[in-house]
């Protein structure tokens, strides 16, 4: 069993309320564990933000994702413009298959996520690049885009498991690729210990998002926009 696999992808979202909907109602995420953080976020993927943030952690409910995709294949995107395709096939393995990244040279890049981070290169076109740790977990496609790629000012970040017996801490190393994706390798043993489910993280999200009234802001910023003199 290979010791490196895919842990998570970070989204920054701005209206919570809508996201979290989303997730849970379209693509029938359970939430697994939520934090709320009351000083800014020094990792350099979260933005420019030094304010109060929360982090929430998702999981899959296969069932709905096949109910969602019996007819065929479906792109759906989530607010902020995240888009997901849910696929009309039996799930054996890792229920996500893959996460894709745009990058500006696929040659510079492959030569990165594969010399350099020891991923294997499943599938190759003169565009698109598959690589993985396992063949039965999630893999990260390689998109060419031929031109810089723009983060603006949230991008996300991807996180893989890194063996390291004994350690009973979580420790950590975070790297970028050449086209400044943030990669996340963290010390697998400790991480299992550290993300196990929180059975009221669900409860934690809701009295969260009920107490910051985040939704009424954003109602009244959507009916300015709608208003025209």
């Amino acid at each position: 069993m290979s010791l490196r696999r895919a842990l998570h992808f970070v989204f920054k979202i701005g209206n919570r309320n809508e996201t979290v909907k989303f997730y849970r109602e379209i693509l029938g995420m359970k939430v697994l564990r939520h934090e709320e953080f009351e000083e800014g976020c020094k990792a350099s993927c979260n933005g420019p933000y030094d304010g109060k943030w929360s982090k929430t952690m998702a999981g899959l409910d296969l069932k709905i994702i096949t109910l969602l995709a019996r007819d065929d294949n479906i792109i759906v995107e989530a607010p902020g413009g995240y888009k997901f395709t849910l696929v009309d096939k039996d799930v054996t393995g890792d229920p996500v298959k893959k996460v894709s990244i745009g990058v500006s040279s696929l040659a510079k890049s492959l030569l990165y996520w594969q010399n350099i981070l020891g991923m294997t290169v499943y599938e190759q076109t003169e565009t698109k690049a598959l690589l993985g740790y396992d063949s039965d977990k999630c893999k990260l496609e390689l998109i060419h885009l031929g031109c810089p790629v723009d983060h603006a000012t949230a991008f996300g970040r991807i996180a893989f498991s890194l063996d390291t017996p004994g350690k009973a801490t979580v420790e950590f190393v975070i790297l970028a690729d050449p086209d400044g994706h943030e990669i996340c390798f963290v010390g697998d043993e400790a991480f299992r210990e550290l993300s196990k489910v929180d059975p009221n993280g669900d409860k934690l999200l809701n009295t969260a998002m009920a107490e910051d009234k985040s939704d009424e802001w954003f109602a009244k910023v959507a009916s300015r926009k709608k208003w025209t003199p």
